[in-house]
């Protein structure tokens, strides 16, 4: 059995809070995409390995910028890994929320740096 990518586990599970932050299914996904329901479900567990133009057509079904997409992907043995799973955990709550959380965390490290 092949080991899964680590970016490609990354790009899953953003593609998968993207779709369930637009309340889609992978059903209305892969139908938007011109996909099968399959494929979108082992794309989100990192299953399989994207062509551009799968993932092209994905990222246009769920209004999602592929630079957005790809902002801040940290693979590999790296000191922002916990930076990374911060902002996985950010990026998928709404805008409001998300400015909620940065005012909370500069307030933790302002608190920290008295």
């Amino acid at each position: 059995m092949q080991q899964k990518s680590e970016i490609a586990v990354v790009i899953g599970q953003r593609l998968r809070a993207r779709r369930i932050q637009l309340g889609y299914s992978q059903d209305e996904v892969s139908e938007k995409a011109d996909l099968h329901p399959t494929y979108i479900g082992q794309v989100e567990r990192g299953e399989k390995n994207l062509t551009i133009v799968s993932l092209e057509r994905i990222c246009n079904a769920l209004d999602y910028p592929m630079e957005e997409l790809f902002a801040n992907i940290v693979t590999g043995d790296s000191h922002r890994r916990t930076a990374q799973a911060c902002y996985d955990l950010v990026v998928t709550q709404p805008l409001r929320d998300q400015k909620k959380l940065q005012i909370l965390i500069e307030n933790i490290i302002r608190y920290k740096n008295e």
